[in-house]
């Protein structure tokens, strides 16, 4: 089995590119040790102790390495773990029972006005078709939040959470787009 690697716009991050499905809808984002327990793949990636964020795209892994971490050094044990991962076939998650269930904290939400219905449909088609799958290319995903009186809020995921060139892609790339076909739309902030 090979595993394709690639850079992202964070310097941070790698994305790994198994040469299969990851996740077969959605993304699923690790921020923490205590979030990854829901997955023996990114429970051991945090366990190497260099790694501060995990993140499963639909065929890919991008993982995010502690400050001051050279790459050369945390990769060959990152692609050690993903290959056993993959070659055994192993779940990507734990399997769920009663006990396990717990309300996570509450994301940051907008309130949106009724009257918004059609605008915010508008975004989130933009959102999905063109703003996602170029995001996801640079080893990341981006969620709506919500729309308020002009303002788009958008959360970043994966490389692009914490990547120094997100605000460029937010303000240069995905406002401008969202101004040029949603005219309502005023500002885009990330949270």
């Amino acid at each position: 089995m090979l595993i394709e690697t690639e850079t992202t716009p964070n310097p941070a991050t790698l994305k790994f590119l198994p040469g299969r499905a990851v996740m077969e809808a959605g993304t699923r984002d690790f921020a923490t040790p205590e979030e990854a327990e829901a997955s023996p793949l990114a429970e051991q990636l945090f366990n190497l102790g260099d790694v501060t964020g995990v993140f499963f795209g639909s065929d890919f892994i991008s993982v995010t390495a502690a400050p001051g971490v050279e790459w050369s050094q945390l990769k060959p044990d990152v692609l050690g773990l993903l290959l056993d991962h993959f070659s055994a076939a192993m779940p990507l998650f734990r399997p769920g029972n009663a006990g396990g269930i717990s309300v996570p904290s509450a994301e940051e939400s907008f309130a949106e006005n009724p009257e918004d219905a059609d605008i915010v449909a508008q975004i989130k088609e933009l959102i999905d078709t063109r703003v996602r799958p170029a995001v996801a290319n640079d080893g990341g995903d981006i969620i709506y939040r919500g729309f308020d009186q002009g303002k788009v809020f958008l959360k970043m995921q994966g490389a692009c959470a914490g990547c120094p060139s997100s605000t460029a892609t937010l303000k240069n790339g995905i406002e401008q787009l969202l101004k040029y076909y949603v005219p309502e739309v005023t500002e885009v902030r990330a949270v």
